[in-house]
This record gives C-alpha cells, sequence and structure tokens, in this order.
C-alpha cells in the first residue's frame, strides 16, 4: 500500500496537466475543424473533436520526464511512443491509408526494442529458465504493434477504450506495487493518471474523442510498459499483459477471424465488434454496454491478482471467465453464426439448447440471416 501511495505524486500532476489541457484540445480541434468522421463502424452523429490524445500525450510525457529517472530504454520508449502518436495525429487530420498509419506504427515498436532493450528475452516454466532469443524480436514486436491496435479498434463507443485503459493502467499499478517493478508501476499511474482526467469528456455523451493519436499512444504505452514489467517473470506472469487485456485482444482476434472468413480486408469496418454486439444483439444502451465492458475488464484484472498471489483460485477464476466468454462468442455469432462447436457438442449431448426460427441467439436458429 506504501508504494501505491508513493505514486500519488506522479499520478496527480499527470491529472491535473491533462485535466487542463483537455478542454483547450477540444478548442483547437473545433477551430481547426477537426471531427471524427462518420462510417458504418461509428454509432456517433454530429461534429466531435478526435484530437483528445493530445491531452494525454503531453501529460504523460511531462509526468515521466517530472517524476520518472527516464534511463536509455524509457526515453527510447518515449522517441517511439512519439512516432505512434505523431502518425495518429496526422490520420486523425488527414486520414491516412491504413498501411501509412500502420507503418508509423511499426516504426514507433523497432525503436525500443532495437535501440532501448524492450525485449521477452525469457521465460521461467515450471523453474526451469527457456530463452526464447531466436524468437524476441519477433515476439515483442508482434507485441508492441497488435496492442495499439487491439484499443483503437475498442475505441468504438464514447469512454469505451480509455475506460478500459485505465482499468488496465490501474491494474498494473497494483501488480507493479506488490512486485519488483515500481519504476514500471510508477509510469503506469501517471499514463493512468493523464487517462483519467480525460475520461469525463469522453463519456457518453461524448464531447472530445481520444482519436487515432490517443488510442495508438496510450496501446503502445501500456505494450510497452508491460514487456518492461514482465519480461524476465514467471511463465504465469507472463500471462498478466494476455489476461488484463483480454476485451480489446478478443476483439481484436476475432475481427482478423470473421473478416478472412468473410473474405474481407482486415482494415475494413465492420459493426460486429464485441460493444457493436452488445448493443444490437442484446439491446443495451450505450451507457450500459460501456459500463458492462468495464466490469468484464475488472474481472479479468482482477483474476490476474488473484493469480499473482494465488495461481490455483487465479487459474481457476480465469477459466471460468474464458469459458463464459467463448459461450457469448458462440451464442452471438461473433466469428460465423454457424460456429458454434462447444454448443454443438452440448446439444448432441443433452439436446439442449434446441433450434428455433425464432431463436434469440444466432447459434439457436435454424435459419440465419
Amino acid at each position: 500500500m506504501d508504494k501505491l501511495i508513493s505514486m500519488l505524486p506522479g499520478f496527480i500532476v499527470a491529472f491535473a496537466i491533462s485535466f487542463v489541457l483537455t478542454p483547450i484540445t477540444r478548442k483547437i480541434g473545433l477551430k481547426y475543424g477537426i471531427y471524427a468522421v462518420e462510417n458504418k463502424r461509428t454509432v456517433h452523429h454530429g461534429r466531435i473533436v478526435r484530437i483528445g490524445g493530445l491531452a494525454i500525450y503531453i501529460a504523460t510525457v511531462a509526468g515521466i520526464l517530472i517524476f520518472s529517472k527516464a534511463d536509455h530504454s524509457m526515453l527510447m520508449i518515449l522517441l517511439g511512443g512519439t512516432i505512434v502518436f505523431a502518425g495518429g495525429f496526422i490520420d486523425d487530420m488527414y486520414d491516412l491509408k491504413p498501411m501509412i498509419k500502420m507503418l508509423f506504427i511499426m516504426a514507433g515498436a523497432l525503436v525500443p526494442i532495437l535501440f532501448g532493450n524492450v525485449l521477452l528475452h525469457s521465460v521461467s516454466l515450471f523453474g526451469h529458465k527457456i530463452t526464447i532469443e531466436s524468437v524476441s524480436y519477433l515476439i515483442s514486436f508482434l507485441w508492441v504493434i497488435g496492442v495499439p491496435n487491439a484499443i483503437n479498434l475498442i475505441d468504438g463507443l464514447d469512454g469505451l477504450a480509455s475506460g478500459i485503459s485505465f482499468i488496465v493502467l490501474t491494474t498494473f499499478c497494483v501488480i507493479g506495487s506488490f512486485s519488483d517493478h515500481y519504476h514500471t508501476a510508477y509510469i503506469a499511474a501517471i499514463l493512468a493518471g493523464a487517462v483519467l482526467a480525460f475520461l469525463p469528456y469522453n463519456f457518453y455523451p461524448a464531447k472530445l474523442f481520444l482519436g487515432d493519436c490517443g488510442a495508438l499512444f496510450i496501446g503502445y504505452m501500456i505494450a510497452c510498459l508491460s514487456l518492461l514489467g514482465f519480461k524476465t517473470s514467471t511463465f504465469i506472469s507472463l500471462g498478466f499483459p494476455v489476461i488484463i487485456l483480454f476485451v480489446p485482444l478478443e476483439d481484436t482476434v476475432l475481427a482478423i477471424v470473421r473478416r478472412k472468413i468473410k473474405g474481407q480486408k482486415i482494415s475494413e469496418a465492420d459493426r460486429s465488434h464485441l460493444h457493436h454486439i452488445i448493443m444490437y444483439k442484446l439491446g443495451l444502451s450505450h451507457e450500459h454496454t460501456v459500463l458492462l465492458l468495464y466490469l468484464v475488464t475488472a474481472l479479468f484484472a482482477v483474476s490476474a491478482i488473484v493469480l499473482y498471489f494465488s495461481v490455483f483460485y487465479g487459474a481457476i477464476m480465469i477459466a471460468v471467465l474464458c469459458i463464459a466468454a467463448w459461450i457469448f462468442i458462440e451464442l452471438t455469432g461473433m466469428i460465423s453464426p454457424y460456429f458454434h462447436p462447444l454448443i454443438g457438442f452440448m446439444r448432441r449431448i443433452s439436446g439442449h439448447p434446441k433450434k428455433s426460427d425464432r431463436a434469440f441467439f444466432e447459434a439457436n436458429r435454424i435459419n440465419h440471416r
């Protein structure tokens, strides 16, 4: 608890800077007409400024430079983060082609990996150290480009990406305070403060969006911090970032699989993301959908914390959550209305759930629309 309390100065200063800059950022966006573009994936209407990430970026960098002993690795992370932020900011203003934006993300990822030694070198499995030098660069690279895109993909409802990111960062702080990664946890606290100050402007009905600059920068920092915090930990600890980031990572993987099955481009927008499914198929309101996904993220975050103290109980909790998530994926047809192996197995064994033309869930319908 003392370690958590000692992180408050950085958290408060970053919060204050972001709190002051967020409305200024909105005024800048209004003045220069930097609005979010409506498409078939978005659910917002009207002119909403989409460069809110500018306030978060400045507050985070300022907080790190003031309170953190920015060693070479951290300086390379900030340099790479600046490249990623710049790519997102340009995209928010001029709508870059997806490949051009990806090049910014890839360049930003390579900086800490190649020049800052931000790598996953080895893991320990049941007391045995396993060196993964041959694939460490590839794994680290895929992780640092994957998480920003995952956070960006779930930024489809007001307050969703920013709220989930705050929960993830807070969990990093808690786990870091109990482990030997206090420095990494402190930086997570600084970023969490910047995000929290922005959240009231971003929550429904949003006055300001993160934009690609904000979502990509936050995702990039989360990816790099997770590598710093867990790169030398045990096999179980290696899974912490994946567990905590379950919602955005799951949504991203399903989106890739779904679009491949349908013959679509991976970058092509659709309304089959997790938040769209909850809103349109389950009928929840905008706010309730966001709050539900906050709850799911919090449950996975708690399971990661429990896992740190008790592998047995943490593993049980994670298994239950994953089974529940998988059943939901099959019921709602998030991958395909014809893909439901677990429900199909249950149907063959017990005869339930039965199929019907009027079934509420896709997996239980005889004819799929």
